[in-house]
């Protein structure tokens, strides 16, 4: 019989009964009990608002580099920024979809078009790759912070960082952002890719020069692998999607960006309009990132919900049996095979676990099928084309209406009052550099179900 940190797994379900609709891998809403005020909860967390800034200014230190490197960011002048749009064709298909009035109005974050990668990942690869660069390169007196960083595009600089090796273990998107910057500035890198990845993001990465190393397993054997390659080359450096602080802080710069959007759009975020962000959840550190980040923003004024495959609900299991990284889907019976490859995780992070125990408002999970009604949906309404995975935080609004549960997250934090004011805001994590006939066939999969 399997033991679970000391109990059997009839002993966890009696303790969460939860635990049953999980292991039947059912769509389930699941409201945080440990959620609390951002006022007690930042107490317990050693980043704050000052590692946030250092993030974002080095972001526009590199922007000279970035913008000449990649021409497509120079209209930004070399920022990573994706759009917002009001998407209310999608919000009336959810109304009738779940048979449920949502109150507010509901927008897309498109960083499925994020200019580089195409994903969430530009934010936290890319920054974990230019941070590591800038170390290198400062510590071996080639530039300074006051320098202009687009001499970073020369063989000089090519030549030194070709001494060096980056090594990241992904289920494709971290790869992709990890993969297509280091390369750009002349390191070696090898990408562990787990088996759930898909054919023509390991195509693009070596199109690019990078070494991809195929496992026939998932997602925690291409990380171990990776870190075990990594250690045995000095001039190698991991990235480290599960325990990263550096990739977690490049997620969370997103916030500030964010408000000046939602400033733009002339939308206001208080006790009174309050802001709920529904951002679909792999291993937990690009979620968690900009989790963290809206919440040293808006503190209590905004509820970051993440959103999980049925078949990979790592986060809501470690949320839950507070167990963190010490348990996985697998323990449980659950094979952690969907179609959404970016979040194909048995694992969660225990680092953004234990950071945002009480800073998550709640997790809802959502079944491949769903995810792929809801893509040809967006695309027949809204003209817009996501990968399965992106399209996880769309259905959250309707859910947190429909809900018990999240009826009763509502009334247990007095927002009934106020809901018609609320905002709702859908993370898309990717979809822009899915190739044609692949979205061809993810669509017509759409149509099927």
């Amino acid at each position: 019989m399997e033991i679970i940190a000391g109990k059997t797994i009839e002993e966890w379900k009696n303790t969460y009964p939860l635990l049953n609709q999980l292991i039947s891998t059912e769509e389930v809403f699941w409201k945080n009990p440990k959620y609390t005020t951002f006022e007690e909860a930042i107490h317990k967390i050693s980043l704050g608002e000052k590692e946030v800034k250092e993030a974002e200014e080095r972001l526009n230190r590199f922007s000279a580099y970035i913008a000449k490197v990649f021409p497509e960011t120079q209209n930004m002048k070399g920022i990573i920024e994706s759009p917002m749009v009001e998407i209310s064709s999608m919000q009336a298909y959810l109304e009738t979809m779940y048979n449920q009035k949502i109150a507010g109005k509901l927008l897309l974050k498109c960083d499925s078009h994020l200019a580089i990668s195409g994903s969430i990942k530009a934010r936290g690869g890319i920054y974990e790759v230019l941070k590591h660069a800038e170390d290198l390169a400062i510590e071996n007196k080639l530039l300074t912070v006051e320098d202009d960083y687009s001499i970073m595009d020369s063989e000089r600089f090519k030549n030194f960082f070709s001494t060096y090796s980056i090594v990241v273990g992904s289920t494709g998107n971290l790869g992709l952002s990890i993969g297509i910057m280091s390369a750009k500035l002349g390191f070696n890198v090898i990408v562990h890719m787990s088996s759930d990845a898909k054919q023509w993001k390991k195509d693009l990465l070596r199109s690019k020069g990078v070494n991809v190393v195929e496992h026939e397993s998932d997602y925690g054997v291409a990380v171990e692998e990776g870190r075990k390659q990594a250690e045995q080359d000095p001039n190698a450096y991991f990235i480290d999607d599960e325990n990263s602080t550096t990739l977690f802080l490049g997620y969370a710069v997103a916030a500030s960006r964010l408000k000046k959007q939602l400033e733009q759009m002339n939308i206001t975020v208080d006790e009174h309009h309050p802001l709920f962000v529904y951002l679909p959840c792999g291993v937990g550190g690009g979620p968690g990132g900009v989790a963290f980040g809206l919440k040293l923003i808006f503190k209590n004024n905004v509820h970051c919900f993440f959103a999980e495959p049925t078949h990979s609900p790592c986060m809501l299991l470690g949320l839950l049996t507070e167990l963190h990284d010490k348990i996985s889907v697998q323990d449980i019976g659950i094979d952690n095979r969907t179609d959404a490859d970016g979040l194909a995780v048995g694992r969660p992070s225990g680092f953004v676990g234990k950071t945002l125990e009480n800073l998550i408002s709640g997790v809802y999970t959502i079944g491949d099928d769903t995810l792929y009604k809801l893509l040809r949906s967006l695309a027949d309404l809204e003209n817009i084309y996501l990968e399965p995975s992106a399209l996880a935080g769309i259905a959250g609004p309707a859910l947190l209406f429909k809900e018990k549960t999240g009826q009763e997250y509502i009334m247990d934090h007095h927002l009934k009052q106020v809901m018609a004011n609320s905002v709702h805001i859908s993370w898309a994590t990717g979809g822009s550099m899915v190739p044609r006939d692949v979205m061809e066939t993810y669509y017509n999969r759409g149509l099927q179900v």
